[in-house]
């Protein structure tokens, strides 16, 4: 009998940001609907080398679509990689934007936080 080991590290990575938008955080939010209330906003997610998106969190479901449309609260810009990294926890949020992994437009401490929660 033969066992393979799998390199978890490069299962991870094989994750997309698309992934990540599309399918694990609407799960995140029908987990915590809190969230959808407590953010309350448009959200613009601008991911270098994989696409934008809004996520929608004034409306009560389909929160997430490709583009970007509508005024957003919130406009978030990472690397794909990178993105990939904070979600999988490999990558610190505080650090990833004070060393300009991760930017974020206005300047909304508060409301980048609630978005946080998201990812982790």
């Amino acid at each position: 009998m033969s066992i393979a080991l799998v390199n978890c590290s490069n299962f991870l990575r094989s994750m997309t940001a698309r992934e990540i938008i599309e399918d694990q955080i609407p799960v995140a939010l029908k987990k915590r609907p809190e969230l959808v209330s407590e953010i309350g906003a448009i959200i613009h997610w601008n991911i270098t080398e994989a696409g934008t998106w809004t996520m929608d969190l004034t409306k009560h479901d389909n929160w997430i679509s490709t583009g970007l449309t509508g005024d957003a609260a919130l406009t978030i810009t990472m690397k794909e990689d990178d993105f990939i990294r904070l979600r999988q926890g490999e990558l610190n949020g505080t650090l990833a934007a004070m060393t300009g992994k991760l930017h974020f437009k206005p300047f909304d401490l508060p409301l980048a936080m609630k978005v946080a929660k998201l990812l982790g």
